[in-house]
């Protein structure tokens, strides 16, 4: 009793201030802002981590790309960014080389039709430079009637080629003459005469260029094809023991 009353005196005789310590000690200390933002993006890491591992999981490249970009950003100096740094270069790598070999299969049109009494089927391609109005088509056309050609089909009034002309082009940086032919019914396009050829050196290649001149001003002009996405399958053979 006398013990207890001592207390009570002692406690009583103490500060404010330190009463107020002496009931916070016992919980701990609070974190503060800075703890509580650590807490907040480790955590957010951690949730996007797990979503880049899923996103790997189901091959879906464009979008693990991007988070795991944003993830290295955001948290640099993270366990989760360290993780994503050992499979993003590969990942970035395949998905820019799956983006361009997409592309350049799109740039390929493919179609058959009637045509003319006949069957008419085609793999067309628009030049990249020029583009737009000002783009020139590369067309492979097979028709039951036909046979097989290689031909260019451009807007206006057509190409400058006097009987038979010679167009100057590469395949892959390697030079190439090709004979051509304006056609007699006056459409504003140049044949190639040794079509067989033509697809030969086309076969494989990436990039074809062709220096033509145009009507409009006799203007000379460098044609560019990206064909590298060219898929000889989808140019559909035709049969021509049945012709109309």
């Amino acid at each position: 009793m006398i013990r207890s009353a001592v207390f009570r005196l002692a406690l009583a005789t103490l500060p404010a201030g330190m009463l107020v310590l002496a009931g916070c000690s016992g919980g701990g200390a609070a974190p503060d802002a800075a703890q509580q933002q650590a807490a907040a993006k480790a955590q957010a890491a951690s949730a996007n981590l797990d979503t880049y591992r899923q996103l790997l999981r189901i091959g879906n490249d464009e979008m693990a790309v991007s988070m795991g970009k944003d993830i290295v950003r955001r948290f640099p100096q993270s366990a989760a960014a360290a993780e994503v740094q050992k499979t993003l270069p590969e990942i970035e790598k395949r998905y820019r080389e799956t983006s361009e070999k997409n592309r350049l299969a799109r740039l390929w049109l493919y179609q058959v039709a009637p045509m003319q009494g006949g069957i008419q089927s085609t793999a067309t391609i628009q030049s990249s430079k020029p583009g737009g109005n000002d783009s020139v088509r590369l067309i492979l056309r097979r028709h039951t009637d036909w046979g097989q050609s290689v031909f260019l089909f451009g807007a206006g009034a057509g190409f400058v080629c006097r009987g038979n002309c010679t167009i100057n082009a590469t395949f892959d940086g390697k030079p190439a003459r090709i004979k051509a032919f304006a056609p007699p019914s006056g459409e504003p396009a140049l044949m190639i005469r040794d079509d067989k050829h033509f697809l030969s050196l086309l076969e494989g290649a990436s990039k074809v260029t062709m220096d033509v001149t145009l009507v409009d001003g006799e203007k000379k002009e460098t044609l560019l094809y990206e064909v590298g996405g060219f898929d000889p399958a989808k140019w559909q053979k035709l049969d021509t023991s049945k012709k109309k």
